[in-house]
């Protein structure tokens, strides 16, 4: 058996070109290129019988079982798909050792950070909201989702919709959290323990928000609470949000539909605050408007007139004429 780190290698590094086939089932995947790595292994964009897919490529036979079973059991969900549907399960034997692979549905769209680029701020509270719906789903099926990053997420459409496209650290409640990334993980910011549970995503939820308002991360300092109050308040996406996040920094939701549902009625205040300047702009518009058709019909009036008198005299001249 090869080094563990040789294995990783040689997973996280394969060519573009390069077959991979299935030992079980036979298919064959022709690497088009990696998607993303972690802890478990590598995605990659391949093509296959079955059109384009994404594959899964791991290390550890036990990590990707655990990964096909939380895809499953996603695809159980109340009826609702909550990451790629499962296309294939098999090993890949290659280098005189066995790799375990699934293929999933490839979500085809835009990392959070390259959809940001082109839409106003308010559509961070929307993509949240999905986000926050999708989470209790899971969290109601006995799961947390761990490793919640942008790296992990995706939005498709439009219609636009935020998508899970790695599983790779889903943990069953109440054990401990077995894959996370220090930006987004509450004990990196001693703000609690790695115990899967819900208010151990809906903090990672949180800090997705703010990684949207500063793309380039920071690392803790000396008072981790200062800091963050200080972002926050000094960003003018994330200020409007401010006493949700710091709800969610606090540990102080119990459930994902709690955060959503107060995310819901901020927005939809912030949406009715607005209202009244669009309908007094409107109304500013009206008088000026009626003015504009009054003057147009007036307009058009005279100018019928003055088509009938000319007509009128041209006849009068005509009849004139004929008597002379």
């Amino acid at each position: 058996m090869m080094p563990q780190d040789i294995r990783t290698s040689l997973v996280c590094n394969l060519v573009v070109g390069e077959e991979i086939r299935g030992k079980w089932n036979h298919s064959k995947y022709r690497i088009r290129r990696r998607l993303g790595y972690g802890a478990t292994g590598a995605v990659y964009l391949a093509d296959s019988d079955r059109g384009v897919v994404a594959l899964k490529i791991g290390h550890d036979q036990m990590s990707i079982t655990s990964e096909v079973n939380v895809l499953k059991r996603f695809s159980k969900v109340q009826g609702k798909v909550l990451g790629p549907s499962l296309i294939d399960v098999d090993d890949w034997v290659a280098r005189n050792s066995t790799y375990p692979f699934y293929a999933m549905e490839y979500l085809k769209g835009e990392t959070l950070f390259d959809f940001m680029k082109t839409k106003s701020s308010e559509w961070a509270g929307i993509l949240l909201v999905q986000l926050l719906t999708d989470l209790h789903t899971l969290h109601q099926a006995g799961w947390a989702f761990g490793d919640l990053k942008p790296d992990n997420l995706l939005v498709t459409g439009p219609p636009y919709r935020i998508r899970w496209i790695d599983v790779g650290g889903t943990t069953v409640m109440d054990r401990s959290i077995k894959e996370y990334t220090e930006f987004y993980d509450r004990g990196y910011w001693g703000k609690g323990s790695r115990k899967a549970e819900p208010s151990y995503d809906l903090f990672s939820a949180g800090m997705v928000m703010v990684n949207l308002a500063y793309p380039s991360r920071f690392s803790k300092n000396g008072d981790p609470n200062k800091q963050m109050q200080a972002k926050i308040t000094g960003s003018p996406m994330l200020k409007p949000y401010a006493s949700i996040l710091e709800k969610a920094w606090n540990g102080k939701y119990r459930y994902a539909e709690e955060m959503r549902n107060e995310l819901v009625l901020l927005l939809n205040a912030r949406d009715k605050a607005r209202s009244p300047k669009k309908q007094s702009q409107q109304a500013s518009q009206q008088p000026a408007s009626r003015q504009a058709q009054k003057k147009k019909k007036s307009s058009f009036i005279t100018e019928t007139f003055l088509v009938f008198t000319f007509v009128f005299v041209v006849y009068l001249f005509y009849m004139l004429g004929q008597t002379m």
